[in-house]
């Protein structure tokens, strides 16, 4: 009796796994139309089985996210657009979501805080979004820009968009245009920047674009929040007291170096962004800033320092007068 228990217990698995096997390798339908089907950021494999059997393009949710499970990619299907035939396999279909390759249409680009626009048309350069020199054209667009956006209606119309370009994570089309990412990165610059926040710039009797310039400064200066509270309230010191606001990330701006020590000649170049030849903001912005930045530039720390430097190691020093400031000067840079 119980060989028999077992016999009939051992066929009900073969059974089981023979029906696995073949709904694996069995394609949905013998439909070959395409369904759009999106898998959004964070989604997990139990919703995006269930999403699949809803939209009919598998049979059977529970199988399709066991052989996830046993297959070891629940944990890597890849958010984005994805136009699905509907007579793939399972497997086949859990293929191409966990690799993201053939029918996705979507692709991650990500902008750094602090990028300046040459950086950022570089990066989509190397994304084969366009030319950089299709982006400047785009980024200095004078009217269209300013008809859109309120925000940026203290702007000099000379300039281009240096500053508003939000740095964050996007997803766009493979195929969309320069200007479609433009547009994505000007409309998360809208909403981060919120009614609330331009009340409180307009409270302050400052611009919008004061702001964002200083910020991009502030966001190259110092990386850490609250020191960027504290330096955002010594350049507000500095300009009202017309002491120049000696940035080596201006002058960096300039010659398009990267040091943290611009040297004699680099100090002494003639342009508008040199805050140590020129007192007061620059022009405009030397970066995009992130949020941090901008709300350092809004809300900054009230302190008694006048003069800050940051160490090789990322340490900020502050100094009340110019001698002390020299004095740290010699010791972390000799």
């Amino acid at each position: 009796m119980i060989k028999k228990i077992l016999l009939f217990c051992l066929l009900i698995i073969l059974i089981g796994v023979s029906y696995f096997f073949y709904f694996l390798n069995t394609p949905n339908s013998n439909n070959s139309e395409t369904k759009k089907f999106i898998v959004t950021q964070g989604l997990g494999s139990t919703k995006i089985s269930q999403e699949l059997k809803k939209q009919g393009l598998i049979k059977n949710d529970i199988l399709f996210e066991l052989y996830l499970w046993f297959n070891g990619t629940s944990s890597r299907l890849l958010p984005g657009e994805y136009w699905l035939q509907q007579n793939l396999t399972p497997e086949a279909l859990a293929k191409l979501l966990s690799q993201g390759t053939g029918e996705t249409k979507e692709t991650t680009l990500t902008f750094i805080e602090g990028w300046n626009s040459q950086e950022i048309a570089q990066y989509l350069a190397n994304k084969n979004f366009g030319s950089a020199k299709d982006f400047f054209a785009i980024i200095q667009k004078k009217a269209d820009w300013w008809d859109q956006y309120q925000f940026l209606a203290s702007k000099p119309r000379n300039l281009d968009l240096e500053g508003y370009l939000f740095p964050d994570t996007y997803r766009v089309y493979r195929d969309a245009s320069l200007e479609s990412i433009v547009q994505k990165m000007l409309d998360n610059f809208n909403k981060k920047l919120t009614p609330e926040l331009v009340t409180e710039i307009n409270k302050q009797q400052k611009t919008v674009h004061e702001i964002i310039t200083l910020a991009s400064i502030i966001e190259k200066e110092v990386s850490n929040d609250n020191d960027r509270k504290l330096v955002a309230d010594i350049f507000y010191k500095r300009l009202e007291k017309g002491i120049g606001l000696q940035s080596d990330a201006t002058v960096n701006y300039v010659t398009g170096k990267s040091t943290t020590r611009p040297s004699a000649q680099d100090l002494a170049v003639d342009s508008p962004y040199n805050t140590y030849k020129y007192k007061g903001l620059p022009p405009g912005p030397i970066s995009n800033p992130g949020i941090s930045a901008i709300l350092a530039a809004i809300y900054p720390t009230s302190n008694p320092y006048f003069y800050f430097l940051t160490t090789p190691d990322g340490k900020v020093i502050y100094s009340k007068a110019y001698q002390e400031h020299l004095q740290a000067k010699a010791q972390y840079y000799k």
